[in-house]
């Protein structure tokens, strides 16, 4: 039986991870401007020093879910936070930007790896319950604080130490992990499932899937009908529909078609998708707005998202609580009504001429409330029905839904507030907050849209239903 301290150790090791993965994210991105002049690198080549991470990532969390299942949930996690860690190392060398974009590359590898892995890690450590809902509420705070944590540290790094450094903090708390993942991960955690593996659903799924992410990242920059975008994003949908029909006929399925019948799976990842939609991008866009609008360092523009990090931090841990008092249904809603009103809210507060208390703390502190409520929520009931034997494909999918619902929300919200600003040059601080506008309204209509959907989900009725109170598993 599983003693309370490895359990303890497992989930902040665990939710380590998490924040490692959601840093990484933001901290080269704050480091983006010096990279260029240091490598002599333009715009189009710096936007793939971003999106290389994001589309091995985003491409092969599924296999990496589905392969962590075969050869073992612990040693697939070691093995992506090693890859991690050396695909970092490379990074912090990298003497040209096409060096640095492979390595960025193969870091979305090692994520894609981990985090999957780490996710059924959870799964299995924590059974279905209060014991999972606390957990998931400190993967949701180690990730509301990683966004605004790797845009601070991205720019104290950079000036002091210049963007290498934050390459070779990937490689310093990766490597940190891994060791204490040896340490405290029993070895007969995540153990390896029996099955076949199928090579052509994991080529055909990670393919497409890379290449629809290729299309998406790329369209903003490219142009949405350009060639580029039309024939990738036409090459991964062929791909993912071939992968539909190996499914049908394979041995032993990298998506078992079973697993994707059960309509509660099927809503639940689409409202997680429709969750990151809206808040991925919302992150981007406050930074974006406190620094070209009103004027803030890129310091004080990680710094101004801080306040939500910390309700986040406060909130996360009490929604197994709240989920209990109101039930999961009931508390998803209540998330994506709160993620609704929030974005909305701080679209009409932005003024060109505000200032960060007029504007963006009040509406960002309601934000951090709805956060890990649609989380949590749609982890849980995405996660409700796996067996065993399937922590690792749940994993992958609700983490592909949550990363495609990130890629998507960005390329959409971004092009929409690039196009207003481009319309108004003549007045540019009212331009910029226009787009922003914009963008964040239609943020508003995802998170309205995913809480009517919210309401039609039915949940299996174990994970529908409060369970009993149980003792503190912590």
């Amino acid at each position: 039986m599983t003693t309370v301290v490895p359990r303890r150790g497992s989930l902040v090791l665990l939710a380590s991870t998490q924040l490692l993965l959601i840093t990484d994210t933001a901290i080269v991105n704050v480091a983006l401007p010096s990279v260029g002049e240091d490598l002599g690198s333009g715009s189009t080549g710096l936007s793939w020093v971003a999106n290389a991470y994001l589309i091995t990532f985003g491409g092969l969390l599924l296999l990496g879910g589905r392969v962590a299942d075969l050869l073992g949930h612990r040693r697939v996690f070691l093995g992506g936070l090693s890859l991690l860690a050396v695909a970092s190392a490379a990074g912090g060398l990298a003497p040209a930007a096409d060096a640095l974009v492979t390595a960025r590359a193969v870091q979305g590898v090692g994520a894609a790896l981990a985090a999957a892995a780490a996710f059924a890690l959870l799964l299995l450590l924590f059974p279905d319950g209060p014991a999972r809902h606390k957990a998931l509420g400190a993967f949701a705070a180690m990730g509301g604080l990683g966004g605004v944590l790797g845009t601070v540290l991205g720019g104290v790094l950079t000036d002091l130490l210049g963007w290498r450094a934050t390459f070779w903090l990937n490689v310093l708390l990766a490597a940190v992990l891994a060791l204490l993942a040896v340490r405290v991960l029993d070895p007969r955690t995540g153990r390896a499932f029996r099955g076949g593996f199928d090579l052509t659903g994991a080529l055909t799924a990670t393919a497409g899937l890379g290449l629809v992410a290729y299309a998406l990242v790329g369209g903003a920059e490219a142009g949405w009908l350009s060639a580029r975008t039309l024939g990738a994003g036409g090459a991964g949908l062929a791909l993912l529909l071939a992968f539909a029909f190996v499914e049908t006929r394979a041995a032993a399925p990298l998506v078992p078609p079973a697993v994707l019948a059960r309509p509660a799976l099927r809503m639940s990842n689409a409202l997680a998708a429709l969750a990151q939609t809206t808040l991925f991008p919302m992150f981007f866009l406050v930074s974006l707005y406190l620094q070209s609008v009103l004027g803030y360092a890129p310091l004080g523009g990680g710094l101004g998202l801080l306040p939500l990090s910390l309700v986040v931090v406060a909130v996360a841990p009490q929604t197994g609580r709240i989920i209990f008092r109101v039930g999961l249904h009931r508390a998803m809603t209540l998330g994506f009504v709160l993620l609704c009103a929030g974005t909305l809210w701080l679209a009409l507060a932005l003024t060109p001429d505000g200032s960060f208390a007029s504007t963006v703390l009040a509406p960002s502190l309601l934000l951090g409330a709805a956060l890990p409520l649609v989380m949590v929520t749609t982890n849980v009931a995405a996660t409700a029905e796996a067996a065993p034997e399937e922590t690792g494909l749940a994993s992958g999918l609700v983490n592909t839904s949550q990363q495609f619902g990130s890629v998507l929300g960005l390329a959409v919200l971004v092009a929409v507030a690039t196009t207003r600003t481009e319309a108004g040059d003549a007045a540019r601080a009212a331009a910029d907050t226009a787009g922003f506008r914009a963008a964040l309204l239609i943020g508003a209509a995802f998170a309205a849209l995913a809480a009517l959907l919210s309401v039609r989900l039915h949940l299996p009725e174990r994970a529908a239903a409060p369970k009993e109170r149980v003792p503190d598993p912590y």
